[in-house]
């Protein structure tokens, strides 16, 4: 499957129409995203089941400053909609086959029970009130 291009207008529905994305947040200047791209098109090569997106962030700079994009190249991976995975750096080949068969093996039961015990916590947490 060939890369998709994110936009503001596409990125949701890129998101909640496909189980597993891994979205690549580059810009053209940037030598070390120059060099993940044949990296990361390989990947999609050996991966034709997933969703492999990019988002240029010169041209969708509203979506960079909302995923809070400091630094370039940042992957990120969203399996059913959690996003499991955001680092900046390029990866290697092999570490980058590694995250994928890490992320394909998790549980995202198990991920949403932790997600949601750990909102409950923060929730009970009342600001401002001593700790005893």
């Amino acid at each position: 499957m060939a890369t998709v291009e994110l936009t503001k207008e596409n990125f949701d529905r890129t998101v909640s129409e496909n189980s597993f994305v891994l979205i690549d947040f580059w810009a053209g200047w940037c030598r070390p995203c120059l060099q993940f791209a044949p990296v990361y098109e390989k990947a999609s090569e050996a991966n034709p089941d997933l969703v492999f997106a990019k988002v240029d962030t010169e041209a969708q700079q509203e979506l960079a400053s909302a995923f809070q994009i400091s630094s370039i190249p940042t992957l990120m991976i969203v399996r059913d909609q959690v996003a499991i995975f955001s680092q900046p750096g390029a990866l290697p080949e092999a570490a980058l086959t590694d995250l994928i068969a890490q992320a394909r093996a998790l549980d995202m039961d198990e991920v949403r029970t932790k997600i949601a015990a750990e909102q409950d916590a923060a929730a009970a947490e009342e600001p401002g009130t001593p700790d005893a």
